[in-house]
């Protein structure tokens, strides 16, 4: 049977690669190049602009370490905000959660549109009552929403194309200015490995705008590096402290002892000017 060979290249030298049994879809959307091929090994990936979003195989590792921290910490998570997460998975943990609501800003209509066909056991929560899909710039959105959140959270991808802006100190400010009293936002940050001067920049302005501004760690595999970096942001609530009682039943990765230890973060990160 003829395959076909996916590789991200991480470094100019280094990188991943998939041996596809086929490519199910290539496509050039209005903002960038998505593609799905179906693997042995990790069943369904997606990529934009070359870079792997999601496999069904890994998937639960970065939704469940983006979203549960953030709504474990909070003591009553009523009405959330997805920025990004056209793929649904970070939307399908938030409604593990007896929430009110939760609006997801998906800039691609196309990637959701593919996503709720090629990836169901992500998307499967996209038709809850509780949901509202808004498809926008979700910079422009948060910029001109009157709406405030008790968690938002930032599925984004890397610091590139329609993505760049959802990285900088003015998109977080915005942030803040959307999040009521004791509100938390979680947004992945990159990968330790290749991003730390990005990651030590970023931290400056985020603990200026925040009290407790925290990296945690939470593997990943088919990410660079295999090690992801998120971020806590809050000026209320300490992450590393009381959590709710109950974990969301079937779980396949966070927990409360893998919450605490994902805090801890290993030499070459940690932040030497913290109080």
């Amino acid at each position: 049977m003829k395959t076909t060979e996916i590789r991200e290249f991480h470094t100019p030298t280094s990188g991943i690669f998939f041996r596809a049994k086929r490519r199910v879809l290539s496509e050039k959307t209005a903002f960038q190049k998505m593609e799905v091929y179906e693997t042995t090994s990790h069943g369904r990936v997606l990529l934009l602009d070359g870079l792997v979003q999601t496999t069904e195989k890994d998937e639960f590792f970065y939704h469940e370490m983006l979203v549960h921290p953030a709504m474990m910490a909070h003591p009553r998570p009523r009405d959330i905000l997805i920025i990004g997460g056209g793929d649904g998975g970070a939307l399908r943990e938030v409604l593990r959660y007896r929430i009110r609501s939760a609006v997801l800003v998906e800039i691609d209509a196309r990637v959701i549109e593919v996503c709720r066909r090629l990836f169901p056991g992500l998307t499967s929560s996209f038709g809850d009552e509780r949901v509202e899909i808004v498809v926008d710039d979700g910079n422009r959105f948060i910029r001109q929403t009157d709406r405030r959140f008790d968690v938002i959270l930032v599925d984004s991808s890397d610091p590139v194309g329609p993505s760049a802006v959802l990285h900088q100190r003015d998109f977080y400010a915005a942030l803040k200015k959307c999040l009521r009293p004791g509100g938390i936002i979680a947004a992945q940050a990159g990968a330790p490995l290749f991003h730390l001067e990005h990651l030590r920049k970023k931290r400056i302005f985020l603990k200026k705008l925040f009290s407790f501004a925290l990296y945690y760690l939470g593997p990943v595999p088919t990410y660079p590096g295999g090690l992801w970096c998120y971020a806590f942001l809050s000026d209320r609530v300490d992450p590393r402290k009381r959590l709710r009682k109950k974990v969301p039943k079937k779980l396949k990765y966070y927990n409360s002892d893998v919450h605490h230890g994902a805090f801890a973060l290993p030499e070459f990160m940690r932040d030497r000017r913290r109080r």
